[in-house]
């Protein structure tokens, strides 16, 4: 069944990394072959849960997403947050075990669409150049998000929390190059991502901003004392 889709997706997915380099025209002729499938949740809904069977990867076109693990106590941490234009499910859409490795919720209203990996990997008769390119992102993506996953394992080997919020800190502002920059975490999420209590979080970072060494409101951050920070780490 080929299905029709709207241009906005058509020009979301042209910005995005999996469909760089290829032109709106030739993305909407190879939606046609993929053939995927759009999805639309509510906040909170559960798209996958860790251990379910694979079905496709995900490419979020509205809203934001979490993907987070628990442990065997049941305690959660949030391994990321995606927004519109971002991807899952490719790390492990060529394992042999099909099963996602970590669960993933709606934390808003949501659209997203899913591709099966077999048809990316399955070269149509015309073997375009497109669909070269395709295969080729993936590559890209699949490599930068396995050294993005050894940065979450250095994040988790700093021993204490104030190191953990000060390397978190450098890193967005790093990434933003703006002396006043905003999170894209809350104090929830941020809580999950490092393992700890919220209650914790608030509190160290207000010790932080106690001793001069940032000021913030809300998400927005600055960095009054990067020497002090730095050496935190």
């Amino acid at each position: 069944m080929i299905v029709q889709i709207e241009s906005k997706v058509v020009d979301l997915l042209k910005s995005t990394a999996m469909f760089r380099k290829i032109e709106s025209t030739e993305i909407q002729r190879m939606l046609h072959c993929l053939n995927p499938r759009i999805l639309n949740y509510e906040k909170n809904a559960s798209i996958a849960m860790a251990g379910d069977h694979f079905d496709g990867i995900g490419i979020v076109i509205e809203g934001e997403l979490i993907i987070a693990k628990e442990n065997l106590a049941g305690d959660r941490t949030v391994m990321t947050i995606l927004k519109p234009g971002d991807m899952f499910g490719e790390m492990v859409s060529f394992s042999e075990k099909k099963e996602w490795p970590a669960s993933v919720v709606a934390q808003s209203d949501a659209q997203i669409i899913f591709v099966s990996p077999e048809k990316v990997i399955t070269m149509c008769d015309k073997m375009c150049d497109s669909h070269r390119q395709l295969i080729e992102n993936l590559l890209i993506i699949m490599s930068k998000k396995a050294l993005m996953l050894n940065r979450k394992v250095e994040y988790l080997s700093i021993r204490t929390l104030r190191g953990k919020l000060c390397a978190y800190l450098l890193e967005h502002q790093k990434i933003k190059q703006q002396n006043i920059f905003t999170l894209p975490m809350n104090r929830d999420e941020l809580a999950d991502f490092f393992n700890v209590a919220r209650p914790s979080v608030s509190r160290e970072l207000s010790k932080m901003k106690e001793e001069g060494l940032i000021d913030f409101h809300k998400s927005s951050f600055k960095i009054l004392d990067y020497d002090r920070i730095k050496a935190s780490i």
